[in-house]
């Protein structure tokens, strides 16, 4: 049996989920009532906070990300946030630490709690990647977090297939490396770049930006329309 796959995780018990459920509402309730919520709707003065807090502002980041990232606030906005709040080597190091946190509560989450309500909502199209997995689980694994980071489709992905936690892990931590580094060691730079250009430069990157962005979904849409045909 090839050691990056598993025959299917065993169920949880009923218990078990219910507990984890709970832990999680109680977390989220905690998070609004302190005020989590009030502070992500106010960028700038989140990032005051986060460095006046110090250590625990690092905390702070990392937890939120963990638990707010895999339900829907994208990771592009923790990952572009961070070296704009601390130097890019922290960033960095804050940055992978949540990516890593975010994907094994997504992951777990996925296999551990609501595996049959999300394998009934997995689109058709991740089935194609079910055999790479079970051929060359690692390499399949860091080649989507390389290609397509952190969305929570994918951790739900991961966790309702057979791929071992493990395998998932490590594959996820050399998949994220690449485009983590990049993002916190130019994102203060490409920042800065776009704040002291002409406003016209910067409307023009903007505008290039979209156009590539559109470019790419065209593509792929016409792509999955052929193989549907």
């Amino acid at each position: 049996m090839d050691p990056d796959v598993v025959s299917g995780p065993a169920p949880a018990s009923r218990a078990a989920k219910l507990v984890v459920a709970a832990l999680a509402v109680a977390l989220l309730v905690v998070a609004q009532r302190i005020g989590v919520f009030r502070e992500l709707a106010e960028p700038a003065h989140a990032a005051q906070t986060l460095v006046a807090m110090g250590a625990w502002g690092c905390v702070a980041f990392v937890v939120a990300y963990a638990l707010f990232q895999p339900f829907g606030i994208p990771g592009t906005v923790f990952v572009l946030a961070a070296p704009l709040i601390w130097p890019w080597p922290l960033a960095f190091c804050l940055s992978m630490v949540g990516t890593m946190a975010a994907s094994v509560v997504g992951f777990s989450f996925s296999r551990f709690v609501a595996r049959d309500w999300i394998a009934s909502r997995i689109p058709k199209r991740f089935l194609r990647y079910e055999a790479a997995l079970a051929e060359r689980g690692f390499a399949t694994v860091a080649t989507l977090r390389f290609v397509f980071w952190m969305p929570p489709l994918l951790h739900a992905f991961f966790g309702v297939s057979k791929v071992r936690f493990w395998t998932h892990f490590w594959g996820s931590l050399a998949g994220y490396v690449v485009p983590l580094l990049a993002m916190s060691y130019f994102g203060q730079r490409l920042f800065d770049a776009l704040r002291a250009a002409p406003r016209d430069t910067a409307l023009v990157v903007v505008a290039a930006a979209a156009v590539l962005a559109l470019g790419v979904w065209a593509i792929r849409r016409r792509n999955a329309q052929n193989k549907r045909v």
